[in-house]
């Protein structure tokens, strides 16, 4: 919705208001699109006037990460890629009054743009927990723009903002310690996976969950806060991760990332491997039930579509690299019922201190093969020292994975 009016003789001024929308578990999550009337132009304004912008002095890049791998930003022609930095400094600065280069109008950009670029800020900048959303206001001189302001719209005042980042930061440290010992992208990539998973609950209700404030203070968010999360841990330790956004197989709006593991590009979806959010109710009273499904740890692009469809504002790479998918890493990707390949997998399950064994089938065949044996014939005894044991066990038909784990119920 817009709304113009004419000021004086011949100055428009428009002003839209853009509000983040996020993901959602059951309704599609709030947008809005408002337009309103911000300030007035004084008939009296000269030529050079519309010109000119007060500058106030400038804090370089107060908010903004510095380690960042920026994806969008590198999908972009390089006159957006001008639109797109002097957006990005405005945001990171919580500047006011910014003003975007309007000459760029003039080799191809257009006001539709400020959208699409502004998006692809908020896809690099997950540390820009802060942004809700942004206003420009244009300035005309007949049919000619001759200004645009553009100004972000925050959550919180600075100080607060100030207050929350050293909150962050303070959460931040102790994870980033933990990695330490991860000598590969593979296990960095993993232990961010698994942190933030069993450091955060799901919950809709949870305040600031579409950011990483949520994840890393408040430890309760949804699909958006989690993969900024990720993202803003793994571009920290050197890895390139970016924002994906979609939907999935029940038609809910949902968050993911794209992560790049030695030279490959992948899927990772923290929130779908948060096996709390996905398990069965049926389980909910299981003991020992695991915490982390790693369905969704460094899939391709087939693996993903089976249940997501990405509706992402820039392209995104075709993933077909299965090298660091977790099932591959761990030797627990099956193509036949391998008795003395099932043997080994829960032995070093067992050295390894882990609670759950987890595998995953390239086919249906294989996969009844295995539910099969496992589950009807209880083969899975013979894989346990303890026989006294109870064994509890969880499937994913559309992955074709299986989860097998101990508990005294």
């Amino acid at each position: 919705m817009r709304k113009m009016r004419v000021l004086g003789r011949s100055f428009l001024l428009l002003l839209v208001v853009f509000v983040l929308s996020g993901c959602s578990t059951g309704e599609p999550a709030e947008s809005a699109v408002v337009s309103m009337l911000k300030s007035t132009l004084s008939e009296a304004m000269s030529e050079s006037d519309t010109g000119d912008c007060p500058v106030e002095d400038e804090q370089e890049d107060l908010f903004l990460m510095t380690k960042v791998h920026p994806f969008a930003y590198d999908s972009l022609r390089l006159i957006e890629q001008e639109w797109y930095r002097e957006i990005e400094q405005s945001l990171g600065n919580m500047e006011e009054n910014t003003r975007l280069d309007v000459s760029l109008l003039a080799e191809g950009l257009s006001i539709e743009d400020i959208d699409f670029i502004f998006q692809c800020v908020m896809m690099d900048h997950p540390e820009l927990f802060y942004v809700e959303g942004y206003t420009y206001t244009k300035y005309t001189r007949g049919e000619e723009i001759v200004a645009i302001e553009f100004n972000g719209t925050w959550n919180a005042k600075r100080e607060e903002v100030l207050s929350k980042m050293a909150e962050i930061e303070s959460a931040v440290m102790p994870l980033l310690e933990g990695a330490k010992d991860c000598t590969s992208d593979y296990e960095r990539i993993k232990y961010v996976y698994e942190t933030i998973i069993r450091n955060t609950e799901y919950g809709m209700d949870s305040p600031d969950n579409q950011n990483i404030y949520s994840v890393f203070v408040d430890h309760v968010s949804v699909c958006q806060g989690y993969a900024k999360a990720a993202q803003f841990l793994l571009n920290r330790m050197g890895i390139e991760c970016t924002l994906v956004q979609g939907k999935v197989d029940t038609g809910e709006k949902h968050a993911w990332n794209l992560v790049k593991s030695d030279g490959s590009y992948y899927y990772m979806d923290c929130t779908w491997g948060d096996a709390s959010y996905q398990t069965e109710d049926v389980l909910e009273d299981v003991g020992g039930k695991p915490e982390i499904n790693y369905d969704y740890l460094c899939v391709n692009t087939e693996l993903l579509c089976q249940t997501h469809t990405v509706d992402s504002v820039v392209s995104l790479p075709y993933c077909v690299d299965d090298r660091d998918n977790y099932y591959v890493r761990e030797g627990a990707l099956f193509s036949e019922y391998d008795r003395e390949k099932m043997r080994h997998l829960f032995e070093h399950a067992m050295e390894s201190g882990k609670q759950h064994i987890s595998l995953r089938c390239t086919d249906t065949a294989c996969f009844d093969s295995i539910l099969r044996a496992m589950v009807e014939k209880q083969e899975v005894f013979d894989y346990i020292q303890d026989t006294e044991v109870k064994v509890a066990y969880s499937h994913n038909d559309q992955q074709l994975s299986m989860t097998f784990w101990v508990t005294n119920d």
